[in-house]
């Protein structure tokens, strides 16, 4: 055996011994001139959700076949040493290269697993061949053994400092910056009063920046619990605007003030039964399952009212309790009862006053590529604002003796569906309608929305999404409320007269998600808007937008 094959052989057996993760490193050879012999082993060191098991035969090991050259040397580290491992996958990787420094802890951990046969009475087991080679190869490495030596008390004093410093070790940061450049259309509309006439122009026309950032905590108490908290910063709105139209679905604007977003608490009750309940962000958006995959303001459409139906935004719930029952394999019931200010105990205020929300919705997913979603809201507003933030979302005027508007009682139902055609193309869509009423009066509103889309995954590259989205936001189509109520008619003549929108506002929105890296994505799209504000003598609205997400 020359010296090139005894490196050989001394490779595999470190690599055996020591388990190190397979990496490539070349070792020049007198015989060899200016070539250099590669040696490659593997372990499970690079592949921590793979497990690896001592093999007692290199047949065990279906990628090392007899005809490769290294066969003999690891049939003979099995025999010899008991000291190959292989893959739970029944593979040995032996073609992956490592460093010299990987190289270098295998040749260490070969050296005290020599040490233990010897001290264990099975020295015999080790030639002095394989003690000489070892022992010139510890030499060889020195400066490299050192230097790791060095390496492992630098990483364990720095581990030892974030361990006593950090705050918390069971909890983890994550989190999400959106910044978007957007600009619309030069526009009139006919506004105060709405007459037909195009009497006023839209002054927030000038391209502007918005951004949004979130800090996310999630602090795990158990396996099955975990208390979550949001933190936000954000700055730059679509304002001035003459209907929230326009809205984006990254625009919550805070001045660039900190404030808490979340604060709740997740428990796994059983396999099958969970709960959240807290004082920020339990909403029907966080709680129910939304059957658009691809919903985010952060990857996905880029409108507000794109989101996801506007009835699942009633009340913009912020403390409350949420259930999540998956009571078969392939049926869920979320509910949720949730207040949008339950820290203040003054009156149209609290838990159980002012904007509370009480949702059910049934998730039904027939088959893998179909999912369908059936939901019920009630909802009470002390001042007859639903807060959905799309089309029709205040449903009773302001009193223009007292500057205020009446409370309203709602009840919403709609569906949701979402159908996977192919891997790379998506139809969905969703259907809204609302009854509302003010309590002890005659008289009801009623408001409809839908939406109808296509999404397009890894349209043109593998994690890159194109979507098409067309819809109507809410529209109040009738209402007969008492005489000072009616909206339309507020808006109108105010004659005191019953009915609906005069006109019907429909979006259209497409875009196109450049997927840079895991964490990095850029989105242009265009959003167009005939008769923003279900005003018929209004000009259309075009936007254009660019959006870049980064989230860690």
């Amino acid at each position: 055996m020359n010296k090139g094959q005894t490196r050989v052989v001394a490779c595999l057996l470190i690599a055996a011994v020591s388990g190190l993760p397979t990496r490539a490193i070349a070792i020049p050879t007198e015989e060899m001139g200016e070539q250099v012999e590669t040696f490659s082993f593997s372990s499970s060191a690079s592949f921590p959700d793979e497990s690896m098991a001592q093999v007692t035969s290199v047949s065990q090991l279906r990628d090392v076949q007899p005809t490769d050259w290294a066969f003999g040397a690891l049939q003979s580290l099995v025999e010899r040493y008991g000291c190959i491992a292989g893959y739970s996958n029944g593979t040995y990787r032996g073609d992956r290269p490592i460093t010299r420094y990987e190289f270098a802890a295998g040749l260490n951990a070969c050296l005290d697993r020599v040490n233990e046969f010897i001290a264990t009475a099975t020295g015999d087991l080790v030639t002095r061949a394989d003690l000489t080679t070892l022992q010139k190869l510890q030499e060889e490495f020195a400066a490299e053994l050192a230097t790791l030596r060095g390496r492992v008390d630098n990483l364990e004093a720095r581990a030892a400092e974030i361990e006593a410093n950090q705050f918390s070790g069971t909890t983890k940061l994550s989190g999400l910056t959106i910044v978007g450049i957007q600009g619309r259309t030069q526009n009139r509309a006919d506004v105060n009063p709405r007459d037909g006439k195009k009497d006023t122009d839209d002054d927030g026309t000038n391209i502007n920046l918005i951004y949004y950032q979130q800090l996310y905590l999630t602090s795990q108490f158990s396996p099955s619990s975990y208390l979550f908290t949001g933190l936000a910063a954000a700055d730059g709105t679509t304002e001035p605007r003459f209907s929230n139209d326009v809205i984006l679905g990254y625009e919550y604007p805070t001045e660039s003030k900190l404030i808490v977003t979340d604060l709740n608490f997740h428990w796994l009750v059983t396999d099958k039964l969970a709960i959240m309940g807290g004082v920020e962000g339990v909403n029907m958006a966080s709680a129910f399952r939304g059957p658009n995959r691809v919903e985010s303001a952060a990857t996905g459409p880029l409108s507000f009212f794109a989101q996801r139906n506007p009835i699942l935004d009633i009340g913009f719930g912020r403390g409350g309790v949420a259930v999540d029952w998956q009571f078969a394999k392939r049926s869920s019931l979320q509910a949720i009862y949730a207040s949008n200010v339950p820290g203040n105990p003054g009156k149209r205020n609290g838990l159980f006053d002012g904007n509370t929300t009480t949702g059910v919705q049934l998730l039904l997913t027939p088959f893998d590529a179909f999912d369908l979603s059936l939901y019920y809201v009630n909802n009470y507003s002390s001042d007859g604002c639903l807060l959905t933030f799309t089309g029709d979302e205040c449903l009773t005027a302001v009193n223009p003796n007292t500057n205020k508007s009446e409370p309203l009682q709602t009840n919403a139902v709609g569906t949701s569906v979402n159908w996977q055609i192919s891997p790379q193309v998506t139809l969905g869509g969703w259907f809204g309608y609302m009854n509302s009423y003010i309590p002890s009066k005659s008289g009801n509103v009623e408001t409809t929305n839908y939406m109808i889309y296509l999404n397009f995954p890894d349209l043109f590259a593998k994690g890159n999404l194109g979507g098409i989205y067309f819809g109507q936001p809410p529209k109040i189509t009738s209402s007969d409320l008492p005489v000072g109520n009616n909206v339309p008619d507020s808006i109108n003549t105010g004659l005191g007269r019953p009915g609906g929108q005069p006109g019907t506002t429909t979006q259209l929105e497409a875009f196109y998600r450049f997927q840079l890296t895991d964490n990095i994505s850029v989105t242009p799209g265009i959003i167009h808007i005939w008769e923003p504000g279900h005003t018929p003598d209004s000009d259309p609205i075009t936007m254009g937008i660019l959006r870049t997400s980064f989230s860690f």
